[in-house]
């Protein structure tokens, strides 16, 4: 095992993961080692142990229930995987962070994050693979979150099976941020508030969501910005669940339907000029922070409004304040 180069490895497996055993951890298990000092799932436990250079100790083969000593080194290799079933595609991408382990990318308005029946091109997940090739890398397409087709702003994008486990983890323990603007009929009273109300499909059109009694628990906090003429106003949302449609659910469920929401909007009092104006429901997600999994450096990004959020601003600035 040992003859096998540095680039060798390098081309197979991911930059691997490794932990000094410090004296606390003398005569434990690989396992426990590794679930504690990295929070290792079991299952890419699992999957690492299979492969000849995946689970090592001091570059020597182990199995997960060996016993380490005080300045041995563990090694996790994953294996380098690809998208095969995904379409590379150029795409005018913009990426506003990207490293070996995580890239976030600011997702335009009217594109789907991933190929699903009916949008097995043009999607979030065509052009990233694209990109990933163009730079030689074997990298599969594991976002960590997702955002509706007509809802722009940040997503994150795991490169390893390690970091989108850790960054799911994350976004379970309520530690990720996410903070949308939104712009919306009327204006919220309060200006400020939560709305904790249970979100489920609706029986009669699966494909909607309704707050019903007997929905998964959801809770949005929000905050009025800017107010105009309490016809409409704008809004910044933080999300402590992360349910689908979840936003656009609540807000109508509080009497503020997002602007140019096809699906959750009024029907008979929209009114057109401000539906033009946004060309599409007026949500943009535009912060997004968590802690890097590898650097445990807290980060945080910020992508500012698309031209035509700023047109609907501008628009809605003209009945005054």
């Amino acid at each position: 095992m040992m003859q096998m180069q540095s680039e060798e490895l390098r081309e197979l497996y991911y930059k691997p993961l490794i932990v000094q055993v410090e004296q606390g951890d003398d005569g434990k298990q690989v396992r426990t080692v590794l679930e504690r000092k990295l929070g290792v799932s079991r299952k890419l436990l699992s999957q690492v142990k299979l492969t000849e250079h995946g689970l090592t100790v001091n570059e020597q083969r182990v199995y997960t229930t060996a016993t380490v000593s005080e300045g041995d080194v563990i090694r996790v290799r994953m294996l380098r995987e690809q998208s095969d079933d995904i379409l590379p595609e150029p795409m005018q991408l913009q990426i506003v962070f990207e490293d070996e382990d995580l890239m976030i990318v600011n997702k335009p308005a009217g594109v789907v994050v991933h190929p699903t029946h009916g949008h097995y091109t043009g999607t979030l997940a065509n052009g990233v693979v694209y990109h990933w090739l163009e730079k030689g890398e074997r990298v599969r397409f594991r976002p960590v979150h997702r955002l509706d087709e007509d809802t722009s702003g940040l997503v994150a994008i795991a490169k390893t099976s390690y970091v989108h486990q850790q960054l799911s983890e994350q976004l379970q323990a309520g530690t990720v941020t996410k903070l949308y603007r939104a712009y919306v009929y009327n204006c919220p009273q309060p200006l400020t508030g939560t709305v904790d109300a249970p979100i489920d499909r609706d029986l009669l059109e699966p494909h909607l969501r309704i707050v019903t009694p007997d929905g998964y628990a959801s809770v949005t906090h929000y905050e009025t910005v800017e107010s105009f003429r309490d016809a409409a106003a704008a809004v910044k949302l933080k999300l402590e669940t992360g349910r689908t449609h979840q936003i656009r659910v609540h807000m109508k469920h509080i009497g503020c339907p997002l602007i140019g929401d096809k699906m959750y909007g009024p029907k008979d009092d929209a009114v057109a000029a401000w539906e033009e104006a946004a060309g599409r429901q007026a949500l943009h997600a535009e912060t997004l922070g968590l802690t890097h999994p590898l650097t445990g450096q807290r980060m945080e990004w910020h992508a500012e409004l698309p031209p035509e959020l700023v047109r609907l601003e501008q628009t809605l600035k003209g009945i005054g304040c």
